[in-house]
């Protein structure tokens, strides 16, 4: 009998071996399985830092574009021998060059009377009156345009025949960039012409009725204004055609029935 006890009782301390070996492996795959999990939520939720590194790609990216655009307008200058003589003509390169000359800047600001509109809870019903919109920006850039403005530039991006102003929040979004406000517009060509085009728009005329009731930032400024040079586009556009007068009123023209040469009726 005391054999069979101690037989017995080796088999159940090997099987209680098994049971905690199984138990310590198992807690061990969870907390591996957990320290990774929240390794990925906190990598995923930092959504600033992701963020900041998508700018500085971009920013590398563009660097890189004005490097090689740079070295192709070089040697298409030395191939064909000839020059740009306008400040954005772009001709054959893909480079347009620096130019300078007087203009105008015009700047838009949050109102920094919003956070006395923010509840308890932080959100407001009439946010959107204190910050600057993507109409806000692109009033001010048509008027510029309509004005007689020769080359324009909003922070620092010069504007192209493919820009395009989009915000996001009050959050502005141009050719791969983020900018938070103030947000600059800046623009070479007749002043007082484009001075006349901004005060004669109804929508800046509307919208300074909201820097007035909600403290929105409107500031126009005449100086001397440098642009550096930037890529252009690599394909050149294509427009569409106007169809000739004559040809159109021939196609709209119905078809008149072949005489009988019979003489038949």
């Amino acid at each position: 009998m005391a054999k069979h006890r101690m037989k017995h009782g080796r088999r159940q301390t090997f099987i209680g071996s098994v049971a905690v070996l199984v138990v310590v492996a198992f807690v061990g795959f969870l907390m591996i399985t957990n320290l990774r999990v929240n390794r990925t939520t906190v990598t995923s939720n930092d959504t600033a830092e992701l963020i900041e590194a998508r700018v500085r790609q971009v920013n590398e990216l563009q660097q890189e574009v004005n490097k090689l655009s740079t070295q192709i307008d070089t040697l298409n200058k030395l191939a064909t021998n000839s020059k740009d003589a306008t400040g954005n003509d772009a001709g054959s390169g893909t480079m347009l060059p620096a130019v300078e000359g007087e203009g105008l800047t015009v700047t838009l600001n949050d109102s920094q009377l919003w956070k006395n509109r923010v509840d308890a809870n932080g959100s407001s019903a009439d946010i959107d009156s204190y910050v600057i919109h993507q109409q806000d920006v692109e009033a001010v850039v048509d008027a510029l345009w309509a004005g007689g403005a020769e080359v324009m530039q909003i922070m620092d991006q010069r504007i192209l025949a493919n820009s395009a102003v989009i915000c996001a929040g009050n959050v502005l979004l141009l050719q791969g960039k983020r900018y938070s406000p103030p947000f600059t517009i800046s623009a070479i060509g007749p002043v007082k012409s484009m001075e006349r085009a901004l005060d004669e728009s109804d929508t800046i005329n509307t919208f300074k009725q909201y820097v007035t009731a909600f403290g929105l930032g409107y500031d126009v400024k005449q100086e001397f204004l440098h642009f550096d040079e930037t890529p252009s586009l690599l394909q050149p556009l294509k427009y569409a055609k106007v169809i000739p007068e004559a040809n159109k009123n021939n196609d709209q023209q119905p078809e008149q029935p072949a005489e009988d040469t019979n003489g038949s009726n």
